[in-house]
């Protein structure tokens, strides 16, 4: 069984492809960190103040809940947790993610697509919601087209 596992939330698919392939090329499992309510496009509209995501992300407490929490956590000693950054951020249904399991003693190593935003301090920023967990920095990758560059930078970080 892989000791390393790629857990990753997607809205609209580039996360989620970025994931399973690089998990398939360095050997690792994949597990989909779904929200209880999957976002419809309305819900992603970061143009409208009042959307889902918009609401969520102006507030730092908000904890969507989650589709099921089994997740084999304890099977794995490094996961990767692979996002689409929001408003300068990972989705607050990542940090959901992150606080339903003990992560105490497992490496995670953050990464995200976006287009243009850069990753940030995800290490600080997802931290607060893994404690015990030992982070390390994060990438961004700006979608599909440098998929490639992504499981270069994977293999090398374990």
């Amino acid at each position: 069984m892989s000791r390393i596992l790629v857990a990753y939330f997607s809205a609209g698919g580039v996360t989620e492809k970025a994931a399973k392939e690089s998990a398939a090329d360095i050997g690792a499992d994949v597990y989909a960190i779904r929200p209880a309510e999957p976002y419809t496009a309305e819900d992603l509209n970061y143009m409208n103040a009042k959307s889902r995501s918009s609401v969520e992300m102006g507030d730092p407490a908000s904890r969507p809940a989650l589709a099921d929490k089994d997740a084999k956590i304890e099977d794995y000693d490094v996961i990767y947790v692979g996002y689409p950054i929001w408003w300068g951020a990972a989705p607050h249904v990542v940090n959901s993610f992150l606080e339903a399991y003990d992560f105490t003693g497992k490496t995670i190593i953050p990464f995200a697509t976006s287009g243009g935003s850069p990753i940030g301090d995800a290490k600080a920023y997802l931290g607060v919601s893994a404690p015990g967990a030992v982070f390390k920095e994060g990438r961004r990758i700006g979608g599909i087209k440098e998929l490639d560059a992504l499981k270069i930078w994977m293999e090398g970080m374990v």
